[in-house]
């Protein structure tokens, strides 16, 4: 198994004993719990965008989000990490936290763009020449689509995407649950 693989397989595995160690060192205040929560709504958004986009092994997704960055599932998630990091209001977590997301997302990223290469070929190839990895352009790609162009609450549903919303709450209950603790 490669590097590339072996990132992209455990990468939410190792996401768990991580955040017990966040947890942990997290000193949540209540201001930084509603910052965060804040940030990470604006994350959570953007991740909603992208999954009423994306049709998974379908078409080559190029529209909405899409058009701005070809990771905007990534993108959201990163928006929703410096969410997590305000809200634990810890520098050693944000360390941790933005490490973790540094080593396995640039590894992930660079193995779904070579499958997305091999699935599309050509189209593909001029996608990637003109939407960035991950930081976002200023204005959108037009670029001929094969897809659906709007986006659609039926395949945000089906890519499951209320899982992150789902669990953006729970992590922000136990950041509060942590602050009352702490305060006594």
């Amino acid at each position: 198994m490669n590097a590339a693989a072996f990132f992209a397989r455990w990468r939410v595995r190792f996401g768990y004993p991580l955040a017990i160690v966040v947890l942990w060192l997290a000193r949540p205040t209540l201001q930084g719990i509603l910052a965060g929560a804040l940030v990470g709504a604006i994350g959570l958004w953007v991740r909603a965008r992208a999954a009423g986009h994306l049709h998974k092994q379908e078409v080559l997704t190029v529209t909405g989000p899409y058009a701005f960055t070809r990771n905007p599932l990534y993108l959201g998630s990163f928006i929703l990490m410096i969410g997590v990091a305000i809200a634990a209001h810890s520098w050693w977590s944000a360390l941790i936290l933005f490490a973790y997301f540094a080593l396995f997302y640039s590894f992930v990223m660079r193995r779904e763009e070579r499958e997305l290469y091999r699935h599309h070929g050509e189209a593909f190839h001029v996608y990637a020449q003109s939407v960035p990895l991950f930081f976002p352009r200023v204005t959108p790609a037009r670029i001929a689509s094969g897809g659906a162009a709007a986006f659609s609450f039926a395949q945000y549903k089906k890519n499951r995407e209320y899982r992150a919303a789902i669990g953006l709450l729970l992590l922000l209950l136990i950041f509060v649950v942590i602050w009352r603790l702490r305060s006594f």
